[in-house]
């Protein structure tokens, strides 16, 4: 992968007293090889809970006011940052503000898991073909959800290459998760596409993307020697497997959790938790002063 090996897992470190201590000995190395060496290191994020407040309408998702700040101090720092996603891509970065930020030119925003790009430096949004399952779905959704007696508050999402139906506005979010579940997954099936859960939401996208194959693919292309990961639900489980994997074959790695109460699968696997995207900025503003940004 063009990468270089990490340290020992038994190795010790002293970090600058800003930054938080990760809690295993691969998270300390994996900490100590990205601030050794920030110039072959990337820091990639999640989105919604990550970096962005999770709010009831996703639309009006916005990152965390100090993201952009923070993130144009460390990113020029790096070899790379990387935002990665289930929403389009060009979505996300609307959303995050990263368009035309100064300091943000090595940023890329990997939307639908990997399967659209948008690079700051350039402005531009790669994408190729959607599924031809999801406009099967789509159009099939409105009338299975009648049918199958979803709720008021009930409401989906069009990401273009994948469906969401969110159930945080229902009266009762998690019984409206439970009852949708299957006949969600029965529609998914029909139309070969898989069904992700994450937090009082549903998604109906293509198998094969998520956003550990996104992750290992960006970090095989920028050569990177030590990586960051931050995510906060049970779709960035699978960049979390990345990174272990990575970690196996000698490479540092440090798995950051914004935390919260609706899923702890995270929490119990990272090295760093930190408190909701508020946390992680604070992080990455500590790691950007430990930089000398």
């Amino acid at each position: 992968m063009g990468m270089v090996p990490g340290m020992g897992s038994h190795s010790s470190h002293t970090f600058p007293e800003q930054l938080p201590v990760p809690t295993t000995p691969a998270g300390r190395d994996g900490l100590a090889a990205l601030l050794a060496d920030p110039g072959r290191a990337v820091v990639a994020l999640d989105f919604d809970g990550t970096i962005a407040p999770i709010v009831p309408d996703p639309d009006s998702a916005r990152a965390h006011p100090e993201a952009v700040p923070v993130l144009s101090r460390l990113a020029p720092l790096l070899r790379a940052v990387a935002i990665v996603t289930g929403r389009p891509a060009g979505t996300a970065a609307r959303y995050g503000g990263f368009a035309g930020a100064p300091g943000l030119e090595r940023l890329v925003v990997l939307g639908a898991y990997g399967a659209e790009r948008w690079d700051a430096a350039t402005g531009e949004t790669r994408t190729p073909p959607p599924h031809p399952g999801v406009e099967a779905v789509r159009a099939e959704l409105p009338g299975l959800l009648e049918k199958a007696g979803a709720p008021q508050g009930v409401r989906t999402e069009d990401k273009g290459r994948a469906l969401a139906v969110h159930t945080r506005r229902a009266a009762d979010p998690q019984g409206a998760f439970e009852l949708l579940r299957e006949p969600l997954a029965d529609l998914a099936g029909r139309h070969g596409l898989a069904v992700e859960p994450g937090r009082l939401v549903l998604e109906l996208r293509p198998p094969g993307m998520d956003k550990g194959m996104a992750l290992s693919e960006f970090l095989r292309e920028t050569g990177a020697a030590s990586v960051l990961y931050g995510g906060d639900d049970l779709g960035d489980l699978a960049a979390y497997d990345a990174v272990d994997r990575l970690r196996g074959e000698g490479v540092p790695g440090v798995l950051l959790c914004s935390g919260s109460d609706e899923v702890t699968a995270l929490a119990e696997r990272a090295d760093l938790v930190v408190d909701g995207p508020a946390g992680v900025v604070g992080l990455l503003g500590a790691l950007a002063d430990a930089l000398g940004a």
